[in-house]
């Protein structure tokens, strides 16, 4: 039991954004009757997220290393237009301008690096900064018009779905077999996860419990995608989502520089006395951050058709909104990709939800902002009550800490008469 709640309070955030995410998608769905759940609702749902989401899997890594990024809105709006001229005007195929468009959001995420990690600028003033620039380049690119006419292979990106294989079975038929690949991943990784944690003495759950949540796991990834599979299907873009959060997953959890990364952010002097290269880190990873700002930006001009001057306005404010709803904190060191994308559905189902109820904009706007600062507020608290309280099983107040090893052998030499015991259990010299 004592394990189980120590479980538990070291992962009450995520945990907690789970949970409301899940009351949130009930509450809608009754209160919409039924609307929410419906697969053209959900697929619409995943797609207009999707850029949301690429995003918060690059913010919540820059807010980790105890930064933040204000361009990204305005590099994916510079990168789409760049996208959309290359592909209309230069007649450059579609593959070739996403992966030059893909290198272009590095390069401009490497100038961020450059400023912030060599030459000592703050993140926050760098990339305000290039929000202004690059928001005033859309302009100047697109000559303040909308460009469309993009080639339907580059609009799959964000319109298309996957094709149907197999025979006429009223559902979508390679959308369920990929749906039971991931539910089968998923059951292997949870095993073998517990097996490591049992390997090394760590807490792990009970096991009714742990098979109970492996069961939940399933069911929800197999509806998920049952509910597309009524439609069309799985979304290009979700595959898409999907492979970046499993491969940045895996880099923050299983790789150095992910460890890194956590290192910078949770304590710059200790990581860079450790032999961290702190300055190559917050490079790499706001040039990173600049690469996803370039594929979201493509994304969103796809699912538009067409390059717009006015393009991701307030994306960073979404993005920074996933990230600390996720989990993340503000301080740094902190936070999972799977949180962040946690976050950005809960916001994405908020959105909806109050669309679908009839909620003007005005009030969305406030609700998600009190959304946020209870995000944040109820990070600040834990951390707060872990301060003073130990956190889970934290010591007994009169507890007093072991004698240094070099009184024991000093008091051992004493003759048992010039040695007392006080009502602590401390050996103490007598006088």
């Amino acid at each position: 039991m004592n394990s189980l709640r120590r479980m538990l309070g070291s992962n009450i955030r995520q945990y907690g954004m789970v949970l409301a995410l899940a009351a949130i998608v009930l509450y809608f769905q009754f209160r919409t009757d039924g609307v929410l759940l419906k697969p053209l609702n959900v697929s619409n749902l995943l797609t207009q997220n999707s850029y949301i989401l690429i995003l918060a899997i690059g913010m919540v890594m820059v807010i980790i290393s105890r930064h933040i990024d204000l361009s990204v809105g305005s590099v994916a709006a510079f990168v789409g237009a760049v996208a959309a001229i290359m592909m209309t005007k230069w007649d450059l195929p579609w593959f070739v301008a996403v992966v030059l468009c893909l290198g272009l959001g590095a390069l401009i995420g490497a100038w961020h690096g450059f400023w912030v990690a060599y030459v000592g600028i703050p993140a926050f003033i760098v990339t305000l900064a290039s929000m202004l620039i690059f928001r005033g380049l859309t302009l100047t690119v697109l000559n303040g018009e909308t460009v469309a006419n993009l080639p339907p292979q580059f609009e799959g990106m964000g319109n298309g779905f996957l094709p149907e294989i197999g025979p006429d079975t009223g559902l979508h038929n390679l959308t369920m077999l990929i749906g039971a690949a991931m539910s089968a991943f998923v059951v292997w990784i949870e095993f073998r996860r517990r097996a490591s944690a049992t390997r090394y003495q760590f807490d792990v759950a009970p096991r009714p419990l742990f098979l109970a949540k492996v069961a939940l796991e399933v069911v929800v990834i197999m509806y998920f995608v049952y509910v597309l599979a009524q439609y069309r299907g799985l979304p290009v873009v979700a595959v898409i989502l999907f492979a970046l959060v499993g491969l940045y997953t895996f880099l923050m959890s299983r790789t150095v520089i992910g460890r890194q990364i956590y290192a910078v952010g949770g304590n710059v002097d200790a990581a860079t006395m450790s032999g961290v290269r702190t300055r190559r880190i917050d490079f790499l990873v706001l040039t990173n951050m600049g690469m996803l700002a370039a594929l979201a930006g493509m994304v969103f001009a796809a699912r538009l058709t067409a390059a717009n001057p006015k393009a991701g306005v307030n994306f960073e404010l979404d993005a920074i909104a996933a990230a600390f709803i996720g989990g993340a904190a503000v301080t740094g060191g902190v936070g999972t990709v799977v949180g962040a994308i946690i976050g950005g559905f809960v916001m994405g189902v908020l959105n909806n939800g109050m669309s679908l109820r009839g909620v003007g904009i005005d009030w969305q706007q406030t609700i998600k902002g009190l959304v946020l600062l209870a995000a944040v507020a109820f990070d600040v608290y834990n951390k707060r009550r872990a301060a003073v309280g130990g956190g889970a099983g934290a010591e007994k107040e009169n507890a007093a800490a072991p004698p240094p090893p070099e009184l024991e052998e000093q008091l051992a030499e004493l003759p048992d008469s010039l040695v007392t015991t006080t009502g602590t259990g401390d050996a103490t010299a007598g006088t």
